[in-house]
C-alpha cells in the first residue's frame, strides 16, 4: 500500500529554512515534490537545488513584505506556509536581564514574523478557499525556562494562541492551521543555548546539557528529537491525509511535558 502524500507540484513558504528544524522541513518537502520558498537574514554557503532564496530579515515589518512580494512573484501563489523561524539570544540572568529591547526582539521573531506572513498571505489563499498554515510554537510556553528564556516562551505561547484563534476565523473558509510544539530538537541553536548556559553558571558544555534536561523535568525518550521526525509529522499536516486536522497542537518532546 502506498502512503504518498501527494503534496506534488503545491508551493509552500517555509520561514527559517537554512538551518535546523527549517532545513528539514525544506528537504522533506522537496522530496515530496513540493515547490519550495525560504528565507534566512543572509544567503546560505550551500542551498538545495530547486529551491527559492529570498534574504530577509522576518524580525521587521519590510522583511516580511520582501518575502510575501516574493512568493507572489517566484512562486505565483502559495498553498503551504511553515512558519518555522523562532529562537532565543537573551542572556542569561532572569527576568532582571530582560530590558525593553530584548522583550521586543523576542516578540518580533518568534511572534509577529508569523502574524505578518499570513496577514500578508492569507487572502489569497481565503479567497482560493484552501491552504494550510503551520505554526511552530515550542514545549517551553508550559516549561519556560526563567533562567534564559523567559521572553522566548512568552512568545511562544502567544503565537499559539494566535494561532488558535486564526483557525477558528480562517478554518471555515478552507483554511487548516495547525500548530507542532517541539521540545528539545538537537539542532545548531539548542547547541548554542547550552553553551550559552554553561558560560553563565561557570561549566562546559555537558554541565549545560544537563541544565536544560533538568530545567525541563528530564527526557523519557532518553534523547532529544531529531530534525526529521518533526519535518516528517509537518509534511503530513501539510497534506490532504490531514484534511480533517486545524485548531490543534502536536507535541514533539520525548515525553518531556509531564501533565496530561
Amino acid at each position: 500500500m502506498s502512503f504518498s502524500l501527494e503534496l506534488e507540484g503545491r508551493r509552500a513558504l517555509v520561514t527559517g529554512g537554512t538551518k535546523g528544524l527549517g532545513e528539514a522541513v525544506v528537504s522533506v518537502l522537496l522530496d515530496a515534490g513540493v515547490r519550495v520558498l525560504t528565507t534566512a537574514r543572509s544567503i546560505p554557503e550551500t542551498s538545495s537545488d530547486g529551491v527559492h532564496f529570498v534574504a530577509a530579515d522576518l524580525s521587521t515589518a519590510d522583511g516580511c513584505s520582501a518575502v510575501a512580494k516574493a512568493v507572489t512573484e517566484q512562486l505565483g501563489g502559495i498553498d503551504i506556509i511553515v512558519n518555522v523561524l523562532g529562537g532565543s539570544s537573551a542572556p542569561g540572568g532572569g527576568f532582571a536581564a530582560l530590558d525593553d529591547y530584548q522583550w521586543s526582539k523576542a516578540l518580533d521573531q518568534n511572534l509577529m514574523a508569523a502574524v505578518r506572513i499570513d496577514r500578508a498571505l492569507l487572502p489569497s489563499m481565503i479567497e482560493r478557499g484552501s491552504g494550510v498554515i503551520i505554526h511552530v510554537t515550542s514545549i517551553q510556553r508550559e516549561l519556560p525556562l526563567p533562567e534564559s528564556t523567559t521572553a522566548y516562551a512568552a512568545a511562544k505561547a502567544a503565537l499559539s494562541t494566535y494561532s488558535k484563534s486564526l483557525s477558528k476565523e480562517v478554518t471555515p473558509k478552507g483554511i487548516r492551521v495547525v500548530r507542532v510544539s517541539p521540545g528539545w530538537i538537537e539542532t545548531e541553536a539548542a547547541v548554542n543555548l547550552a553553551k550559552r548556559l554553561a558560560e553563565h553558571e561557570g561549566t562546559d558544555y555537558e554541565g549545560g546539557k544537563q541544565i536544560i534536561m533538568k530545567s525541563l523535568g528530564g527526557i523519557p525518550l532518553g534523547r532529544p528529537a531529531k530534525p526529521k521526525e518533526v519535518a516528517d509529522l509537518i509534511a503530513f499536516l501539510v497534506s490532504d491525509r490531514a484534511g480533517s486536522i486545524t485548531g490543534t497542537e502536536y507535541v514533539v518532546d520525548g515525553g518531556t511535558v509531564p501533565t496530561v
